[in-house]
């Protein structure tokens, strides 16, 4: 993962932090519709109805559309990689933790990215900025989750270690859309992952918790209109945006923001009460995010001699 620093403008602040607001409030959506609909069904609204979203403003744009078989079998990859696998463990693991708590655990993403890029890119080498970002990372985890954690498996503890395997996932699912979907068009990328993801996730759900329940509560239906149409789909074409705009480096400061909405919203509306071993892993994992993207920087400034 190549750190790129860029300037930031007021505009791409603003955009920033509004996605940041969209991502935090996702982990809240997520876990309301959970009160009535399965988790794997859940996830199945979630690609679905951000897939016809998504094709819908490529077709108005006038994109151009995959023909290839071996683009449509990435397209399959990339969505079990960066949707099917981390949607569904998160969303299990919201039923047995905090939303505040899957949101602190979500910013390890970066951290992984940061090793599985090492493994599978040679320009991507630990440098002795990232180790030290990377073991930040780590023992902010640890702190988060408790040595407790480590040694009894409750489902809290399952819980806490599906979100982790989800942003494993994430990780790889970085390394794949690096080596295989480059050359694409990001919107294209995006609808056709949830492409991917749905032909995986809709089966399942259908599966596992029989045929999807078109007379839920209001309240789900608002839950899940926001996770899939707003905090999926308009929130991917708003990050490449940002991304555009701000570089990876600077754009990874939204992981970091993510949290505290994700924590605010869980104690105001759901009434969650985080310990506060989590508070104090957050800020360890913060300190490593921020030596990753070169934000701290750990050179000591030289003061001038005559």
């Amino acid at each position: 993962m190549t750190i790129q620093q860029k300037t930031m403008s007021s505009r791409a602040w603003a955009e920033l932090f509004l996605l940041s607001l969209i991502w935090g409030g996702s982990f809240l959506s997520i876990r309301v519709a959970l009160d009535e609909v399965g988790f794997l069904t859940a996830v199945a609204h979630r690609t679905g109805w951000a897939m016809i979203i998504l094709w819908i403003y490529i077709c108005l744009r006038g994109l151009p559309i995959p023909r290839d078989p071996r683009v449509w079998g990435a397209f399959l990859v990339m969505g079990l990689l960066n949707n099917v696998i981390p949607f569904s463990l998160m969303a299990w693991g919201q039923l047995h933790i905090e939303t505040g708590l899957v949101s602190i655990l979500n910013a390890a993403t970066a951290i992984f990215g940061v090793i599985a890029a090492a493994i599978f890119f040679a320009d991507e080498q630990l440098t002795a900025r990232k180790l030290i970002g990377v073991t930040l990372g780590f023992l902010g985890v640890a702190t988060a989750i408790g040595l407790s954690s480590l040694v009894t498996f409750d489902l809290r503890s399952l819980g806490q270690l599906a979100v982790l395997g989800g942003t494993i996932s994430y990780a790889l699912a970085g390394v794949w859309a690096r080596k295989k979907m480059g050359n694409l068009p990001p919107q294209v990328a995006a609808a056709g992952m949830l492409t991917g993801a749905s032909l995986i996730t809709i089966p399942a759900a259908l599966w596992f918790e029989g045929p999807l329940d078109f007379t839920l509560q209001p309240r789900t239906w608002a839950a899940i209109s926001y996770y899939a149409i707003v905090a999926t789909a308009f929130a991917y074409l708003l990050y490449y945006r940002v991304l555009g705009m701000a570089g990876t480096g600077n754009t990874m400061l939204c992981t970091l923001l993510v949290a505290p909405v994700a924590i605010i919203l869980g104690a105001v509306i759901l009434g969650e009460d985080l310990s506060l071993q989590a508070y104090a892993g957050f800020a360890l994992l913060a300190l490593g995010l921020l030596v990753l993207n070169g934000t701290v920087s750990l050179r000591r400034s030289r003061t001038a001699r005559p």
